[in-house]
């Protein structure tokens, strides 16, 4: 025996309170389940992006004087000295900010004067000749800096490009301000229509974290600069929670006139950094899992209230010949009716709410796999929330449909 789809749906319309309330349930699942999912990818691949620098055994720290007595200059030199030849250091470096800490000089960078005209920036770090094994980066073309051409501190941090005059730039700031052109020996400008010029490439490297559209990702120069007090330790792997408690203890024992702060790992940072994107993705999925199991709920209690209400014309059907598979089908095509007409509303409130969302907070536009994927998911979700009130109702016996006459 097959089901009809004209009396099924004559048997809804004549109770189609329930029906529409569950259909228009699933519509709003629909929409939000597929755009929270697709904005939790958004944050997770965020979250994925490679940093491009060792930042598993990286830690950076900070050292400030706070008496008359205390000597920049000397305390750098004698730290750097010390930490690289702790065991278990690979690499030291002076740099003014730790990668992904949020924290650093930002500029605008152009391939011409007057870089006003430009809607680039950059994030700038001061460091010596040992910050590309430091960073774990490679050098791709040209060459790095030699000793003797870092330079000393300046007084502020501002004018990051004072008395600069040659730079390392990431492969993508360089593919950027060079599109098809070998960056190197070419020359960029600063805010300050200062020319400096590039004499080597490296791979690319995260910068300070900052979200503006102006600042890439990976747009990073590397300045030959000394920067007092701040410094980045590579260690070995595995090793750089012991030797963090090691180097901060020694330090802050070698000089009363100072104090040790911040000695942080940079994966420390890049979690504080995506602290926000992760909360979120578990939030929009936390909400999405409710919501899509209050509509299994909602489906289950219309199938079985269905069931509770129609005893007698379901007996009244397996006494004239139906079998209990015929009752289960009538069921499952009842609620697949109510879950179709569900899906298509949500489809256009999916659609429109992406747009909304990509136009107001400038995400990506909502791919259609996700709205597919989401579309199969809610319909086969509400079959399997229908198939256990609809066994039920085929374990009616005919009898019943005597025993209520």
């Amino acid at each position: 025996m097959t089901v009809a789809i004209r009396p099924v749906l004559k048997s809804m319309m004549r109770n189609c309170s329930g029906p529409i309330l569950v259909a228009f349930q699933i519509a709003v699942a629909l929409a939000v389940l597929v755009n929270a999912v697709y904005m939790a990818e958004q944050r997770v691949e965020k979250m994925a992006r490679p940093t491009g620098i060792d930042d598993r055994d990286l830690f950076g720290l900070r050292s400030v004087g706070f008496t008359p007595r205390f000597n920049s200059d000397a305390s750098l030199r004698e730290d750097l000295a010390y930490i690289r030849s702790v065991p278990g250091v690979i690499a030291a470096t002076s740099i003014s900010a730790v990668p992904l800490s949020q924290n650093g000089n930002v500029s605008d960078v152009c391939t011409r004067p007057h870089p006003s005209l430009c809607r680039l920036s950059a994030t700038f770090y001061d460091v010596d000749d040992q910050a590309l094994n430091t960073l774990g980066v490679r050098l791709l073309a040209g060459r790095g800096f030699r000793a003797d051409e870092i330079l000393p501190p300046i007084a502020s941090s501002a004018d990051p490009l004072q008395a600069i005059s040659k730079i390392l730039v990431t492969r993508s700031l360089a593919r950027v301000l060079f599109p098809g052109k070998n960056a190197l020996g070419l020359t960029i400008y600063d805010d300050a229509d200062r020319p400096v010029t590039i004499i080597g490439v490296i791979t690319d490297m995260a910068g300070t974290g900052y979200s503006s559209s102006y600042v890439g990702y990976n747009s990073v120069v590397l300045l030959p600069r000394l920067a007092p007090g701040r410094y980045l330790v590579r260690t070995a792997p595995g090793r750089r929670d012991a030797l963090m408690r090691t180097i901060e203890d020694h330090l802050s024992a070698s000089n009363p006139d100072r104090v040790i702060q911040n000695v942080r790992s940079v994966e420390f940072y890049k979690n504080l950094l995506y602290m926000a994107d992760r909360n979120m993705a578990i939030f929009l999925l936390t909400v999405t899992t409710l919501l899509v199991a209050i509509t299994c709920i909602g489906v289950f209690g219309l199938v079985t209230f269905n069931v509770a209400r129609r005893t007698k014309q379901i007996g009244t059907r397996r006494a004239i010949g139906a079998c209990r598979a015929d009752i289960i089908r009538y069921f499952l095509v009842e609620n697949a009716l109510i879950t179709t007409a569900g899906v298509v509303i949500g489809c256009a409130l999916a659609l429109g709410a992406g747009y909304w969302l990509s136009v107001r907070l400038e995400l990506p536009r909502l791919d259609l796999y996700y709205l597919v994927g989401g579309v199969v998911l809610l319909w086969g979700i509400s079959q399997l929330a229908a198939w256990h009130p609809a066994r039920r109702a085929a374990t009616v016996s005919p009898s019943v449909a005597t025993r209520t006459v």
